[in-house]
């Protein structure tokens, strides 16, 4: 698959229906060593991988890399190396779900789902209202670990424990970024799942927990700014932050990409 270098990340060449194609064809195929996990890197996402070993090692392992931020779209046909499209993890899901009614006759069975992440009860609701919309997709199990998790050895294995009793083919991973996908990297060779999408706030949206932006606000790139307003103390100080450092990395970005001789 063509990729295109991006801030330090090697970030994916391929548009919505490309995506999904190709999770869906993991899906389809027998389970075979370590499994797959998809991240979709944004602004902030970007601006984390400049300082975080971590993080760069997850992305490293990354059977997919796809541009969830429309800045990056942006940045990326600016800087000459363009991204075909914005493929958000909030809408990679539910394309996923609808491309799966195509499909259901070559899998001979409903595509099986893990819900994993959100707050209490909000997986259950997510799980539930996928099953009235999807009736192609079985979600066979939820599950919404307490704080702290990621540091508690006996509760990981009890998570993994719960993904191999469910067997399902994608699991959808909603700690939040960059837990998830640190926990998905240094859990990649025990999690019993063909697929696992790092996919943030998708399991809240499913649910109704949260509200997506306008579609004129995701097509403008303005999803941040609806956000920021329903969660201003929790998003205020990161999006200050990621505004602030963005624009350098494009600029060094820039200068990085400039030909030999040119003019300053």
């Amino acid at each position: 698959m063509n990729t295109i270098s991006l801030f330090g990340m090697n970030i994916n060449a391929l548009n919505m229906t490309d995506a999904v194609e190709k999770v869906l064809d993991w899906c389809r195929e027998p389970l075979a060593g370590p499994c797959r996990y998809v991240v979709t890197p944004n602004v902030d996402h970007a601006v984390m991988f400049q300082s975080s070993a971590a993080l760069r090692r997850a992305y490293q392992g990354a059977s997919l890399v796809l541009a969830d931020g429309a800045p990056v779209v942006m940045a990326s046909r600016l800087l000459g190396r363009p991204l075909p499209a914005r493929v958000a993890g909030s809408d990679l899901v539910p394309a996923i779900f609808d491309r799966q009614a195509t499909f259901q006759s070559a899998m001979k069975r409903p595509l099986r789902v893990f819900f994993l992440g959100a707050g209490p009860g909000i997986a259950v609701r997510a799980a539930h209202n996928a099953h009235r919309r999807w009736r192609q997709v079985e979600v066979v199990g939820t599950y919404s670990p307490p704080q702290g998790f990621e540091q508690d050895t006996l509760e990981g294995q009890r998570i993994l424990q719960r993904i191999s009793e469910s067997k399902p083919d994608l699991l959808l991973v909603g700690f939040g970024a960059p837990k998830q996908e640190l926990w998905v990297e240094r859990h990649a060779a025990q999690i019993d799942a063909k697929v696992a999408l790092c996919v943030g706030a998708t399991i809240d949206f499913l649910a109704g927990e949260r509200s997506r932006s306008p579609k004129w606000m995701q097509e403008h790139g303005m999803e941040w700014l609806h956000r920021l307003f329903s969660e201003p103390r929790r998003l205020a100080k990161r999006y200050l932050r990621d505004a602030l450092l963005f624009p350098q990395l494009v600029w060094q970005e820039w200068r990085r990409g400039k030909p030999s001789g040119a003019a300053n």
